[in-house]
């Protein structure tokens, strides 16, 4: 009868446990940047290495060959250095962009996601993710761009009736460059989804409540900041 009632029973949920992760994180993060180097820099490094071992976890887990599983190890430790290296050398606006569209990202494809529905993307890979989640997710990171892209100008003295005028081009790569990212973060997701299901795990470990690992948290944001730095250093942004 126990078995039954725990079945039948509401399942609990950690939405309050995960408002607070994430308060506590976006605590952290917004100090880090008040603070500026070398604090910004030392957070930025202990969460690559976190990641990182939670990354040779899983890849230890999902791998059974030897040579295979060395040679996953070395890559993830590129990608995973690279993207960190990106991050430290990133300016305040790029720096912000990258988090800020991936962010735009998670939210607007979970909530769009979860009122339309529909077809999904990856079933095997990723069971929650669908093709309006994405789209919505798009539209989010577009939005962001933009509205970082109307703070950039307006600091640079345009009002909003000049950007309209003299800006509609520039207004429009930044939208597609926003979309972009939210594919590329939706990537990113999907290639830890893909090492979790190789790796028979939920999450990446429990370190966050309610948030599952490191890499839980920044799966999309590793291949979105190296895109970011790439473009800034191509634009010089």
């Amino acid at each position: 009868m126990a078995d039954v009632e725990t079945i039948l029973a509401p399942k609990k949920s950690d939405l309050p446990v995960r408002i607070v992760s994430a308060v506590v994180m976006l605590a952290i993060l917004g100090v880090a940047l008040w603070l500026n180097n070398p604090v910004k820099m030392w957070l930025i490094v202990i969460v690559a290495l976190v990641c990182f071992v939670e990354f040779v976890l899983l890849v230890t887990k999902a791998t059974q060959n030897v040579p295979f599983r060395l040679a996953g190890i070395l890559a993830g430790a590129v990608y995973i250095g690279l993207a960190g290296v990106t991050m430290v050398n990133l300016q305040l606006q790029a720096f912000g962009a990258a988090i800020g569209a991936v962010v735009f990202t998670d939210v607007f494809a979970y909530f769009t996601g979860r009122a339309i529905g529909g077809p999904k993307i990856a079933p095997s890979i990723s069971p929650s993710k669908t093709w309006a989640g994405l789209i919505g997710g798009m539209i989010g990171a577009a939005l962001f761009m933009v509205c970082l892209g109307i703070v950039h100008f307006s600091v640079q003295g345009y009002t909003l009736a000049d950007m309209g005028a003299e800006l509609p081009i520039e207004f429009g790569t930044i939208m597609l460059v926003g979309a972009g990212l939210a594919v590329v973060a939706q990537m990113g997701d999907f290639f830890e989804s893909w090492l979790k299901r190789k790796a028979d795990v939920k999450d990446s470990s429990k370190l966050i409540p309610g948030h599952g690992g490191v890499f839980d948290r920044i799966d999309g944001l590793l291949p979105v900041s190296i895109v970011v730095g790439t473009l800034a250093n191509l634009f010089g942004a």
